[in-house]
């Protein structure tokens, strides 16, 4: 029967038998892990991170995760045994993901500056009985994850809807980005209540996640005009905030139809008592005429008679 061997120097053994079989067998050993990304200092980052191995399936008691520094295997991130863990890493780093799975997913909190890597996953196989590793083990050092620092947290971004309109319900959005879906940022507003806000997380491409806080409201006359601030903190504290000036378009309503017509109806009968009481008052002058040219008619041909 062959022996199944898996060694970390990619099989570089003297007897022919063995190098005939690495090519073969090596090609079965990948993995997939995020190989840059950019994480917030003092906050946390996820490392995605998937394995296959050859052979049959094995449970998550039979294997083991490490994760060590590139081409320094003995300066380790994250080992179950935290003895073997670097100092300034203790406490910082979990295995996330199900080995059983074939998930190898590793978080680190509370990121520092030095935080870099490279990280690269080892998988080792375990003996049923005595729970020491086998010599089937591989450390995926060709798929190794860098870390980028961001020393100040991203700015949110607002999304408005149509036009917020009086009386009717309207939504503004506020997302942001992030490398910690197990700590996700904390939105506060500056304006409404828990009850009108809601909140949805999706990852964007692998290692990041976006956070959206959705606020529904129904602006009011008084918010014409007005700012709406949207804050966001980060995991370890840090904060950050954007603002939109809101434009509320007023609706028509009965009272602005009554009213232009009450005061054009309410003008034209003012106008027209006034003309009916001028005509008036100038036919009483016209008639009190025509009765002072008779009454002097009269006393001349009176007169001339005489």
């Amino acid at each position: 029967q062959i022996p199944s061997v898996r060694l970390d120097d990619h099989c570089k053994f003297s007897t022919p038998f063995v190098l005939i079989l690495c090519p073969t067998t090596e090609e079965q050993w990948k993995a997939s892990v995020v190989k840059s990304i950019e994480a917030l200092v003092d906050s946390c980052v996820v490392l995605p991170c998937t394995f296959t191995y050859p052979g049959s399936f094995l449970s998550t008691s039979r294997l083991r995760g490490i994760w060590h520094r590139k081409d320094k295997w003995n300066e380790i991130f994250y080992h179950e045994d935290t003895t073997s863990v670097l100092d300034n890493f203790k406490g910082r780093t979990k295995m996330l993901g199900n080995l059983g799975q074939n998930n190898c997913t590793l978080e680190i909190v509370q990121v520092k500056n030095h935080d870099i890597g490279p990280f690269c996953f080892r998988i080792e196989f375990v003996k049923k009985d005595t729970n020491q590793p086998t010599t089937e083990k591989f450390s995926f050092v060709e798929e190794c994850a860098e870390i980028k620092m961001l020393e100040e947290p991203p700015q949110p971004e607002l999304i408005q809807s149509n036009t917020a309109v009086q009386g009717k319900p309207y939504a503004v959005t506020c997302s942001v980005r992030h490398t910690c879906p197990s700590h996700v940022p904390v939105f506060t507003w500056s304006r409404g209540s828990e009850d009108d806000i809601i909140q949805i997380q999706k990852p964007i491409v692998s290692g990041i996640w976006e956070t959206q806080s959705i606020m529904v409201f129904i602006p009011g006359e008084n918010d014409d005009h007005t700012e709406i601030t949207c804050s966001a903190t980060f995991n370890g504290g840090r904060r950050s905030s954007t603002s939109i000036k809101l434009n509320v378009k007023r609706t028509g309503n009965i009272y602005h139809l009554i009213i232009p017509v009450a005061v054009a109806i309410g003008t034209a009968v003012i106008f027209g008592v006034f003309c009916i009481a001028v005509m008036k008052k100038y036919k009483n002058r016209i008639a009190e005429l025509q009765s002072r040219e008779g009454s002097m008619f009269n006393r001349l041909s009176r007169m001339s008679r005489r």
